[in-house]
């Protein structure tokens, strides 16, 4: 092979076998096709995404959509336009208000993903195709952004949290209730008013008096009067870098360390990292003691097929897979772990330390994500998208990535985006959808000749016209058919399929 020219070299195993699925419990309805990378670049990894493949350490795999039981939708969120939700902005205040005085809500605020099931790690082997399958099927939350999902789905003292935020409390409702019920309405009181009106009339208020001050007349014209910039909704940045104290509580540090290869911050902050794990996937998951082990915390959120590269005009920190450390007073308490590929920010886990659930950091590191995705984009103009994995609407444990809007979510037919609330509509009659309305419309990326498909042979990169003649009455033509099929041209021109 050319020494300057770098290469994405996988062995492909197919999906004929069904698996347990972890968000149904279907023990044989789960299936996906796999592949096991042992490089891979940053933008053959971009293609593999926008054809619904992601990783699970250096496994690719892909869902069978129209087989699987519960199909998974890759989605993605516009980053430059998002806006925070009242959820979302709900967990930014909460984290700025325990940096700057120590305040937490009141009782423990669990904050934890509603996970479909628990995260199993079994031992991995390369060589051995059924537990690599098997692992990915049975535990697809290894791959899955752990985002908040308690945000869309509050249990316990969540719930009565946000009851008691929504209302007063429970003895000056039922007096009120109890009031309406016998003397009705007051006729001498004026009608109730929405808050956003009496805001906006407190901010015509200011402005009158502060234009009386100045001289001008305070008048109120027809036109409405140009928005100023304290009028201008908050952005994600603004609540994020929301101005603190001089003395605040605490301290939060957001760090991000390259894992593959790893640096030396990496290497430094790797027991710790992986102690958090550990006791997350014990307190979270309820795995016994000797279950998350350092070399399965390795295989699966440090080790990773992608390698390191750098462009002109590409971000600064480079592309690849990095962790993203969420440091409070000096102590390791969350990590996230993203892919930095040539158009977007891709979530692959989140784990935190028990101890600090209350923090929402499942929500608050996604928003983080987001906002990191748009000040790489200011380096990387096409660097826009932050992808959240997959979008599971049989699953309304899962749904809760919807809320990361504008998103898309990629037709399993075409790999065309389509904006998520067209594809909700679907997804309420039918597990399976089409999302791309345009009956005519087909893959435009699909293979068109199999004998271009590339091919690594004896140390010699080939394409598949060339192998199967060396190779005569090789059977494995439908095998490399339906592998290059499921990378379409572009990828199965690049992409080399390792044969021994």
């Amino acid at each position: 092979m050319a020494a300057n020219k770098s290469f994405t070299i996988v062995e492909y195993f197919g999906g004929d076998d069904g698996y347990r699925c972890g968000y149904c419990k279907n023990e044989k309805g789960n299936f996906s096709h796999g592949m096991w990378s042992h490089t891979m670049t940053v933008q053959d990894y971009q293609d593999l995404i926008d054809r619904g493949w992601r990783r699970s350490g250096k496994y690719v795999y892909k869902p069978i959509m129209n087989k699987t039981c519960c199909p998974q939708y890759t989605i993605r969120c516009h980053a430059l336009k998002f806006q925070p939700s009242k959820s979302h902005k709900k967990s930014l205040k909460k984290m700025n208000k325990f940096i700057s005085n120590g305040e937490l809500p009141t009782g423990q605020d669990d904050a934890r993903p509603q996970e479909p099931s628990k995260v199993c790690h079994a031992e991995v082997k390369c060589a051995a195709i059924t537990d690599i399958q098997k692992e990915v099927a049975e535990c697809p939350t290894v791959t899955e952004v752990q985002k908040e999902a308690a945000d869309a789905a509050p249990t316990g003292p969540e719930t009565t949290k946000k009851d008691l935020m929504s209302a007063p409390d429970g003895r000056t409702t039922a007096t009120s209730t109890k009031a309406g019920a016998v003397m009705g309405a007051d006729p001498s009181r004026p009608p109730c008013r929405k808050a956003k009106e009496l805001r906006k009339e407190r901010r015509l208020q200011k402005e009158q008096m502060r234009q009386k001050a100045d001289g001008v007349s305070s008048i109120v014209s027809s036109t409405p009067p140009t928005p100023t910039h304290a009028s201008q909704p908050k952005t994600l940045e603004d609540f994020i870098d929301e101005s603190l104290p001089d003395k605040s509580s605490h301290c939060l540090e957001v760090r991000l360390v390259r894992a593959n290869p790893p640096s030396p911050q990496f290497k430094a902050s790797f027991d710790a990292s992986y102690q958090v794990y550990k006791l997350y996937q014990m307190a979270i998951h309820k795995d016994p003691p000797d279950k998350p082990s350092e070399s399965q915390f390795r295989r699966f959120l440090c080790d990773s097929p992608l390698e390191a590269e750098y462009s002109p005009d590409g971000p600064e920190v480079g592309y690849g897979s990095f962790h993203q450390q969420y440091w409070l007073d000096g102590r390791l308490v969350a990590v996230g772990v993203i892919d930095i590929l040539p158009t977007c920010v891709s979530s692959v886990y989140l784990y935190y330390h028990p101890d600090s659930a209350s923090l929402s950091l499942g929500s608050y590191s996604a928003l983080r994500e987001i906002a990191f995705t748009r000040q790489l984009q200011k380096q990387s103009p096409k660097l826009c998208f932050y992808y959240l994995g997959f979008y599971i609407h049989s699953c309304p444990k899962m749904r809760y990535k919807g809320q990361y809007r504008p998103s898309d979510l990629l037709c399993p037919e075409t790999y065309a985006w389509v904006a998520i609330e067209r594809c909700i509509l679907q997804l309420e009659n039918s597990r399976y959808a089409r999302f791309n309305q345009d009956p005519d419309a087909g893959d435009a990326r699909a293979l068109k000749d199999v004998g271009r498909a590339m091919v690594l042979y004896r140390r010699a990169v080939m394409p598949y016209a060339a192998y199967s003649r060396k190779r005569k009455g090789s059977s494995d033509e439908t095998e490399v058919q339906q592998f290059a099929g499921l990378l379409g041209q572009d990828c199965a021109e690049r992409i080399l399929l390792y044969r021994a």
